[in-house]
């Protein structure tokens, strides 16, 4: 992880304008409200685990970060992020909504809508930031859990909790494969820890929560596809579903869930065939990537599927 800013080695007149910098440049446009004359302390450091970027910000000086429509307008990647207070007691507002999080506990937060990130006392926090399809919420449920603590100590949070932070301490010790593997992780216990906090909260209609539970259940699927003990049990115990309720996602898409993952392992696989950087990558290696180890099983799937086999279809497709 590396240090992008220590204000003792920047000269106090330089120093805001160098942190706001900083800030910008790594988390996107955001303004700042910090008193006159008051002296600006602290560390920034960022890394990158697969997908998930990772800050550490370090503070001793009050000061709140806001995200003002106007910023939004001009720069508006589509994140979520999430903050935890490794230690003090920073105040999150959005969507009408503030908390004020206790140390260990954390909170989702919306990078396309305005937000408040406040400090009025000396905090150390780390900042997960990770595109939205990796959490899946839909808008009813998203726009209900943003600022919402989610306490440490409560179900998938208490696993959840010491992970994030264990994860930005050693960040820079991972190797790539190891992180990609990890990231995975972080983001199954992330979106198992929110969608416990989504079922606990009256306001979110049940057909949010069915939603928020149907794309959870995708985005599952989508990054164990090359896992070949992927089936429905394994699903339903991930996703802490009872299989009934599973096997009702799928029915309302007139399929099953072993024949959704089937679907996707082959949509997956007719992808990476159709890709010319991936040319070299044997037929055989290409399909047990995604799940499907067996060529002959492979093949046959693939043939019924898309009317031609494998071999074939990626000879016509890098023409």
């Amino acid at each position: 992880m590396a240090i992008l800013i220590r204000t003792g080695d920047v000269p106090p007149g330089q120093r805001l304008d160098a942190w706001r910098s900083v800030v910008c440049d790594t988390l996107g446009p955001l303004d700042f409200h910090i008193a006159r004359g008051t002296p600006l302390r602290g560390q920034i450091e960022a890394g990158q685990l697969g997908p998930i970027g990772v800050g550490k910000v370090e503070t001793s000086t009050p000061h709140s970060v806001h995200r003002t429509a106007g910023l939004i307008r001009r720069d508006s990647p589509e994140l979520y992020r999430l903050v935890l207070a490794v230690s003090g007691s920073p105040i999150l507002s959005q969507d009408g909504r503030s908390v004020r999080l206790a140390p260990g506990g954390f909170a989702l937060y919306d990078f396309t809508r305005p937000y408040e990130l406040a400090y009025d006392a000396a905090v150390r926090l780390a900042v997960f930031s990770f595109p939205r399809e990796l959490l899946s919420l839909p808008a009813g449920a998203a726009t209900s859990i943003t600022a919402v603590p989610i306490p440490a100590g409560e179900g998938t949070a208490a696993l959840a909790a010491p992970l994030l932070r264990r994860v930005a301490l050693d960040l820079e010790t991972y190797r790539p494969a190891s992180a990609a593997r990890l990231s995975t992780v972080v983001m199954d216990l992330v979106a198992t820890a929110v969608a416990e906090r989504v079922d606990r909260l009256d306001e979110v209609p049940e057909r949010a929560r069915q939603e928020a539970l149907t794309a959870r259940v995708h985005a599952f699927i989508e990054r164990h596809l090359g896992d070949p003990g992927l089936d429905p049990a394994a699903v339903a115990a991930a996703c802490h579903v009872s299989p009934r309720s599973l096997h009702r996602v799928f029915e309302a898409r007139d399929t099953t869930v072993a024949g959704w993952i089937r679907h996707r392992r082959l949509e997956r696989c007719r992808r990476d065939l159709a890709d010319p950087a991936l040319a070299g990558v044997p037929v055989s290696a290409v399909a047990a990537r995604c799940g499907l180890p067996d060529p002959a099983h492979f093949s046959r799937l693939f043939k019924r599927a898309y009317g031609v086999p494998p071999a074939e279809y990626r000879r016509a497709s890098l023409l």
